[in-house]
């Protein structure tokens, strides 16, 4: 049924979604639908979740490799992955994670942008040894957003992403999260540390 919801979000949007096109497409009786979810808000929320899953095993899975030495390698692959969904994942250019239906549809007491960013912080702290503070995801969520805005931009302009927007949503991110991480008044673990040579281009 959630493959069947995300077919049909790209096809006739949220709005344009109910229990009834779901089932048809499920090719399952309307009562097996309400069995599961008890409306289409539900639907939706249940593939939104499993969209974020899929997002972070896709992100745990890079960051396992060894080509990835610094937290801004990090940072690069959160984006490509999220611009990789953006093109080959049903459901996602329309539902991105969750923000159309609701912004507290992952969480009640938080946006939908700040779970990612909380996410990230964790895999960012577990993986490169970036301290865990309150600042970290404050900046994190900051560069959340603003690449979430700049990467729906990308493809309101061309429906596969104008490359030229995505280049310019990576420099962004990647020089604001420098500033933020790594300027000399930021206390950061050792791992976090870099010198002026080993600094992003």
């Amino acid at each position: 049924m959630l493959d069947a919801c995300a077919e049909l979000v790209d096809e006739v949007g949220y709005e344009g979604l109910t229990t009834t096109l779901l089932a048809e497409r499920a090719e399952v009786a309307i009562g097996s639908v309400y069995q599961f979810f008890p409306d289409k808000r539900a639907i939706v929320q249940a593939l939104t979740l499993r969209t974020m899953e899929s997002y972070l095993q896709r992100l745990d899975e890079r960051f396992a490799s060894d080509e990835m030495t610094h937290w801004w390698d990090g940072v690069d692959a959160g984006i490509d992955e999220y611009i990789t969904m953006h093109r080959t994942v049903p459901g996602f250019r329309t539902l991105h994670f969750g923000d159309v239906v609701d912004l507290h549809l992952l969480d009640e007491q938080r946006d939908n942008n700040g779970v990612i960013a909380d996410q990230l912080a964790r895999v960012l702290t577990e993986r490169f040894g970036l301290t865990d503070v309150p600042k970290l995801r404050f900046v994190l969520e900051i560069a959340v957003e603003a690449a979430d805005a700049l990467i729906k931009l990308a493809f309101r302009r061309k429906s596969d992403g104008d490359e030229r927007v995505l280049l310019e949503a990576k420099a962004l991110i990647r020089e604001y999260l420098h500033r933020q991480v790594d300027g000399p008044d930021n206390g950061r673990s050792t791992a976090g540390k870099q010198t002026e040579a080993a600094q992003p281009a």
